[in-house]
């Protein structure tokens, strides 16, 4: 029997409570939309920078954390959350700017940590020193979206950066103390389940945490006109349930699984449609895991 850590249990571990994640917006942009290293972002990411269902970016941060438990319901009544600042890049632009909005977030009383998503060329001294002083004040995720380790594929989505420099920001992220999630997409144009694996292999030997990501086919990215053009397809449900079971056989057993698949905004899916029944895929994704071995780990 295999078991990985979940995020859930993690932050029951870290935090001796159920934690959840408020999606807010710091209203950044990104190097590869603005022309410093390129533009129209990578191929797959929406015009919302995968931040798709972030607060209002225009709203105050205790505004953005009122909607954002508004959203849960009573489900997240009474608990504890994380801030999660996933769209575009966080460390990139005005710092001061920057680390007064995330020190706002972490002076909320019911606000336990923050979850920073970047690029690891985005991750200079000056970055850093940020990250280090809200380290210090609450714990801190810093979220890095490497997607592939095969530099033709990062030439295809168009990633603007090479294997190196993540390698770079993980061992500076390592010092500060932080921990460091990794982002892995399965099913991009070109890759075998062998690539894909590599990835998951070469990730679990250098991340804290990995987020497995579905490839989604959004619209209005250059992805989507790519796939209008015939020239990839996405994975098929089974193909993928069984990747994700090969993914949690290979990771050693101290990486945290924050995600084992993930949500597009259903308005915006172009492909694959069978992603769009979460309650369905979580099923039948359990099944395969259950059939394979492979548990969630409890506290």
């Amino acid at each position: 029997m295999k078991e990985y850590i979940s995020a859930n249990v993690y932050c029951k571990r870290q935090f001796d409570r159920k934690v959840y994640k408020l999606a807010m917006s710091a209203a950044t942009t990104c190097p590869n939309r603005d022309g410093t290293i390129g533009v129209g972002g990578c191929t797959f990411c929406s015009a919302g920078g995968s931040g798709d269902f972030a607060s209002a970016e225009n709203l105050s941060i205790a505004e953005q954390i009122h909607q954002a438990k508004a959203i849960l319901g009573a489900k997240g009544e009474g608990l504890h959350y994380i801030a999660y600042f996933q769209s575009y890049t966080g460390t990139y632009g005005d710092l001061a700017h920057l680390e007064r909005i995330y020190q706002q977030a972490a002076d909320h009383p019911e606000i336990v940590g923050l979850s920073i998503a970047t690029r690891p060329d985005c991750l200079g001294q000056d970055a850093l020193a940020m990250l280090r002083r809200l380290a210090e004040k609450k714990p801190l995720w810093v979220e890095l979206g490497l997607q592939s380790i095969h530099p033709e594929t990062a030439k295809r989505i168009n990633r603007g950066y090479e294997l190196p420099v993540y390698e770079k920001a993980m061992a500076d992220l390592a010092e500060i103390g932080v921990h460091r999630i990794t982002h892995v997409i399965f099913g991009l144009p070109g890759e075998s389940r062998e690539e894909m694996l590599e990835t998951v292999q070469y990730v679990g030997q250098r991340t804290d945490g990995i987020k497995l990501q579905l490839l989604h086919v959004l619209k209005g990215t250059a992805l989507a006109e790519s796939y209008a053009r015939g020239e990839f397809v996405t994975l098929d449900p089974q193909i993928y349930y069984e990747l994700v079971a090969d993914a949690l056989e290979i990771l050693p057993k101290e990486v945290v699984v924050h995600r084992l698949t993930g949500d597009g905004a259903k308005k915006d899916l172009i492909a694959p449609l069978w992603r769009g029944d979460k309650k369905r895929v979580l099923v039948d994704l359990n099944r395969v895991l259950q059939r394979r071995g492979i548990r969630p780990a409890v506290c």
